[in-house]
């Protein structure tokens, strides 16, 4: 068995890494021909077509990160169909290769491209997307999610703040920050502003502050203002660059670990964390989807095909790959829209379709 078993890895990764390379090569070409129109757009602020061309390197982790599953299922079903059509799986399995035994390769096949999935979307394409980000910053101008920037909320057991980021630079540096602190009772205590922010352990180290404080205890006493200006001011907080990246940045960008601790940091200051917790279920359940889309490819072994009729049954399984990842993007949305449990939300569409493919698997056993 160790040899079927090292026909199959052999001929079902070539498969995939040609698969994977050929889709890699079209969202590469497409990337291309956005960044060639930069060019002309963004002549003027320096952007050239080396430059471009980084753009395109760096989005392409991302494109292979989305890509790992279909192109796991393109090519599982490409091998198998095409074993079934000159009946070598037929004498395999004359040969004693169970229908149990045979699922059991194939996953054990799928732990290695969900490793590599793992680490593309939780590693390497979060950094790439990130670097990416702040290479267009320096032409395009500084990352915001609009004109109000992002707000963030800090409590603790005497007062809270909220914060306002507008933007990041093209230094990574945050810029236009206005922090609110509160007393435990909600009464406004003082507000600053500083034009530049860096993080530091623990602390932020603003620069060009202006400080507001508000005189009085109560809001019958606060009968002045105290406005003063200082070069720098650290200022003491929990509030991380992750967490401000989260907040100006997609959730995408980001690894799993601090997607739990910003949803954690959100929870913990009655934000809304809807969105970020099913995004963090989602880059879990990701790459598990590997192990479903081999489940799906293996009944296609167990097929009949006349000549010509492969191709078909390829695209069949490709529209089924295609209605997967479709399902899995709308069961995000309705998820968040409708507050439904995070986890059950990312992973209802794979145990859905592992179900599929494993009654269809079971019919095709019995049936042949």
């Amino acid at each position: 068995m160790k040899t079927v078993q090292r026909l199959l890895y052999k001929e079902i990764t070539q498969a995939v890494v040609f698969v994977a390379c050929g889709f890699l090569a079209l969202f590469i070409f497409f990337d291309l021909v956005e960044e060639l129109q930069n060019l002309t757009r963004l002549a003027y602020a320096g952007f050239r077509l080396q430059h471009g061309l980084i753009q395109v390197a760096l989005k392409a982790p991302g494109h292979l990160y989305e890509l790992m599953p279909i192109s796991v299922l393109i090519g599982t079903i490409f091998v198998m169909a095409r074993l079934a059509q000159s009946s070598e799986f037929t004498i395999l399995r004359t040969g004693g290769l169970e229908p149990v035994r045979a699922l059991t390769m194939l996953l054990q096949l799928g732990v290695g491209f969900v490793l590599v999935t793992f680490l593309l979307g939780d590693y390497i394409a979060p950094w790439a997307e990130r670097q990416s980000t702040l290479l267009k910053s320096q032409f395009k101008g500084a990352i915001t999610t609009g004109q109000t920037g992002a707000w963030l909320k800090e409590r603790t057991d005497k007062s809270h703040s909220a914060v306002n980021v507008k933007a990041f630079n093209d230094q990574a540096h945050m810029v236009g920050i206005r922090i609110h602190q509160f007393t435990a009772q909600g009464e406004l205590l003082a507000i600053t502003q500083a034009a530049k922010g860096e993080f530091a352990d623990g602390m932020w180290k603003l620069s060009d502050v202006e400080q507001e404080e508000l005189q009085g205890k109560g809001p019958q006493q606060m009968t002045q203002i105290k406005v003063r200006k200082l070069p720098t001011l650290d200022w003491p907080t929990s509030i991380t660059a992750d967490m401000v990246a989260a907040a100006l940045l997609s959730p995408d960008q980001m690894k799993i670990w601090d997607l739990m601790l910003y949803t954690r940091h959100l929870s913990k200051n009655n934000q809304n964390a809807q969105q970020y917790e099913i995004q963090l279920w989602r880059k879990v359940f990701y790459p598990l989807s590997c192990l479903v889309m081999l489940t799906l490819a293996l009944p296609f072994a167990y097929l009949h095909f006349r000549s010509g009729q492969i191709a078909g049954h390829v695209f069949g399984g490709v529209m089924a790959g295609i209605s997967f990842y479709l399902l899995n993007n709308v069961f995000g949305h309705i998820g968040n829209l409708q507050n439904w449990v995070p986890w059950i939300t990312s992973a209802a569409p794979s145990l859905l379709y592992t179900l599929i493919s494993l009654a269809a698997f079971a019919w095709m056993v019995n049936k042949q």
